[in-house]
C-alpha cells in the first residue's frame, strides 16, 4: 500500500474542506460521489436545475487532480458526437482519430435523458467496458473514467427515459436536493461578497489527492472486511426486494455486488477497514431504488421504491 488508511481519510477530509469553498452544503452528496469514484462505478445525479450538480463535479475533479469534461445532451446528438470518429486528412492522405469528450476522467453527462437511446447506449457501453471502439479499433479509457449523469426529475416532455436495464449500470442514484435555509443564506452572502462560485473559486481549489492516492484508496476499498453474517444480511436485503408485493422486478445479483462495493467504499472514505449493518442500510437506498420496477397498481397507490426499501429494512433481521 502506498498510503495508510488514516492518511487516505485525512486526504479526503481535505477534499471535503476544499469542495466546501465552492459548494455550500451537499456534504452527503459529496461522500456518495466519492464512494462512487473509489468503488469504480458511475452515478446518476437527480435534482431540479440550479442545485449545484455541475459545480459538484467540477469541484470534485479539481480537488482530485482529475480531468473533467461536460456533455450537454440534446435530442439531435449522435453517438459519434461523444465517442469521436476517424476523419480523413486530405493533406496527409490518411485517416486520423479525433477523440470525443468520452476520453476524459470525470465526465458530467448533463441531462442524459435528453438524448436518443442510441447515444445513451454508446455512453453506457463506454461505462461498462471502459473502452471506445472506432471503426473496429479499441481505444481504452482512463482507469479513473467515471460518469456522473444528471436528470431533471420534473420535466419529461421530449425526453428519453433510461430503460431499467440501463439504469442498472449505475452504481448509485444520488438525490441532489434543495439547500436548507442556513445554506441558502450562505449562498446569497457569498454572491453578495462578489464570489464567482461557478468560475474562479473552482479554478483556485487545491488538489488534495493525486492519481497514486486514488489508486491507493481503491485498494483500501477492496481490503475493507465484511463478515459472513454481514454478507448474508446484504444478500437478504437484495432478495427481499424480489418478494415484496409492490415489486414487479426486484434487484438482481449485480445489485448485490453494487451494494457490497458501495458499502465498502463508504466505510473506507470514512476511515474504517470494516463494514457494519448500518453501512448497508445507509447505502441500500441509493444503490437499489433505481433497480426496482414497481407494479403499476402500486405506483397508482403512490407507493415508491423508498417505501419498499423501508419495508425491506423492517423485515430483514439485523445481524449482531
Amino acid at each position: 500500500m502506498t498510503t495508510s488508511l488514516e492518511a487516505f481519510a485525512q486526504s479526503l477530509a481535505a477534499v471535503r474542506s476544499e469542495i466546501s469553498r465552492a459548494v455550500v452544503g451537499h456534504e452527503e452528496v459529496v461522500d456518495l460521489m466519492l464512494s462512487t469514484l473509489f468503488a469504480g462505478g458511475h452515478a446518476l445525479l437527480e435534482g431540479v436545475p440550479g442545485t449545484g450538480k455541475t459545480l459538484l463535479v467540477r469541484s470534485l475533479a479539481a480537488t482530485l487532480s482529475l480531468q473533467a469534461k461536460r456533455i450537454q445532451f440534446t435530442p439531435d446528438m449522435m453517438p459519434s458526437d461523444i465517442t469521436g470518429t476517424n476523419v480523413f486528412q486530405v493533406h496527409k492522405g490518411t485517416f486520423e482519430t479525433v477523440r470525443g469528450p468520452l476520453f476524459t476522467e470525470l465526465l458530467l453527462a448533463d441531462e442524459i435523458n435528453r438524448t436518443p437511446p442510441k447515444t445513451q447506449a454508446a455512453l453506457l457501453e463506454a461505462m461498462q467496458e471502459h473502452q471506445v471502439t472506432l471503426d473496429g479499433v479499441r481505444h481504452p479509457l482512463s482507469p479513473f473514467f467515471t460518469v456522473f449523469a444528471t436528470q431533471n426529475p420534473v420535466e419529461f416532455e421530449g425526453t428519453y427515459p433510461l430503460p431499467e436495464a440501463q439504469r442498472d449500470r449505475f452504481l448509485l442514484w444520488i438525490d441532489v436536493g434543495y439547500p436548507d435555509e442556513e445554506e441558502e443564506d450562505e449562498i446569497l452572502r457569498r454572491v453578495q461578497r462578489g464570489e464567482d462560485m461557478a468560475g474562479k473559486v473552482v479554478a483556485d481549489l487545491k488538489a488534495c489527492l493525486n492519481a497514486e492516492g486514488i489508486v491507493a484508496g481503491r485498494e483500501w476499498v477492496l481490503r475493507v472486511h465484511a463478515t459472513d453474517a454481514i454478507l448474508a444480511y446484504a444478500r437478504q436485503l437484495v432478495r427481499e426486494t424480489r418478494r415484496h408485493e409492490a415489486v414487479l422486478l426486484g434487484a438482481g445479483p449485480r445489485a448485490g455486488i453494487a451494494l457490497l462495493m458501495a458499502t465498502k467504499a463508504w466505510a473506507a472514505i470514512h476511515g474504517r477497514d470494516f463494514v457494519t449493518p448500518d453501512d448497508f442500510k445507509r447505502m441500500a437506498l441509493p444503490v437499489l431504488r433505481h433497480r426496482l420496477v414497481l407494479r403499476s397498481e402500486s405506483e397508482i397507490e403512490g407507493i415508491t421504491a423508498s417505501d419498499v426499501l423501508q419495508d425491506v429494512y423492517n423485515k430483514v433481521e439485523v445481524p449482531r
